[in-house]
C-alpha cells in the first residue's frame, strides 16, 4: 500500500515537471536571445554624376595689318625716293662705312647691326609736304632690310645741284640714337623757309639728294636716295632739317 503512494507521488511530480517545461517553452514573452546582433540595413550610394564640360572660349583673331603697323597715307604730293650710284656727298666723303661695333651680336663677324648705318640700298625714303606748319615737310625712311640699322645723326640733303648741305638744327639732336628694325620707320623734319619772308635766295627746288651718316658723322654711308620734288616746292637760305627723330611728333617739335 505504502508503495503504492509513493509511485503515484513520484508520477505527479514528474507530470507537473513536464507540464512546468512546456509552458516556458510555449510562452513568447519575456524572453530575449542576447546572443544575437541585429544587422544594420546598408543603403548603396547613390552615383553623382560628373559634370558635363564646357567648350572653352575661342579665342579672337587679331586683325591682319601690312607688317609695318603703319595705317596712315602719305600727303597728296609726296614723293619716294630711288637708290642710285654713290655720288659725293656735301663735305668731306671717306667712302667707307663704318658701321662696326662690339663683337656680342652673335652674326659670327663681329659686327653688332644694330650699329650699322642705315643706307639708301635697304630703306624706302618718302618726302612728304605738310599743310600745317606752314612751309614744313617730312622725311620718312622705313628700313626694308632683314637686318636692324640706326639712323645716325640728321639726313645729309642737298638740293638739286647746290654743293652745300642743308643746314641742321642743332636744337633737334634726340637723347639716343634711333634703331630701325625691319619695318620700323624714322622721321626728319624740313623747314622749307621762313614764314614771315624773312629768307633770303628763295627759289623753287626741284630735286632732293639724301645721304645717311655713318656712325662717326663723317661723310656718307653708301649710295643716296633721289627724290624729285613736288612742283613749286620753294626753299630760302633759312631751310633747314632736323635730327632723325623715332616719331612724326618729336620731329615737328623743333
Amino acid at each position: 500500500m505504502r508503495t503504492h503512494r509513493i509511485r503515484i507521488a513520484a508520477a505527479a511530480a514528474a507530470t507537473a515537471a513536464v507540464l512546468s517545461l512546456t509552458a516556458c517553452q510555449g510562452s513568447g514573452d519575456g524572453t530575449r536571445d542576447e546572443g544575437r546582433a541585429s544587422s544594420p540595413t546598408t543603403t548603396a550610394p547613390t552615383p553623382v554624376q560628373a559634370p558635363t564640360p564646357t567648350a572653352a572660349p575661342k579665342a579672337s583673331t587679331p586683325a591682319a595689318t601690312d607688317g609695318s603697323g603703319d595705317k596712315s597715307t602719305s600727303p597728296q604730293g609726296s614723293a619716294e625716293a630711288t637708290a642710285t650710284a654713290p655720288a659725293p656727298a656735301p663735305g668731306k666723303n671717306d667712302g667707307k662705312n663704318k658701321g662696326k661695333g662690339n663683337s656680342n651680336s652673335g652674326n659670327g663677324n663681329g659686327e653688332n647691326t644694330a650699329d650699322r648705318p642705315c643706307d639708301a640700298s635697304a630703306v624706302r625714303v618718302v618726302y612728304s609736304p605738310l599743310s600745317r606748319p606752314l612751309n614744313h615737310a617730312m622725311l620718312t625712311v622705313t628700313n626694308t632690310g632683314r637686318t636692324a640699322c640706326s639712323a645716325y645723326y640728321a639726313p645729309v640733303l642737298r638740293l638739286d645741284d647746290g654743293q652745300a648741305a642743308v643746314a641742321v638744327d642743332q636744337g633737334s639732336k634726340p637723347q639716343a640714337v634711333v634703331t630701325l628694325f625691319p619695318g620700323e620707320s624714322a622721321y626728319a623734319a624740313m623747314i622749307l623757309s621762313a614764314a614771315d619772308g624773312s629768307g633770303s635766295h628763295g627759289r623753287t627746288s626741284k630735286k632732293l639728294t639724301v645721304w645717311f651718316a655713318p656712325r662717326d658723322g663723317s661723310g656718307s654711308a653708301g649710295g643716296p636716295a633721289v627724290l624729285k620734288l613736288p612742283a613749286g616746292t620753294y626753299t630760302d637760305s633759312t631751310t633747314r632739317v632736323t635730327y632723325w627723330q623715332s616719331s612724326m611728333e618729336n620731329a615737328l617739335g623743333f
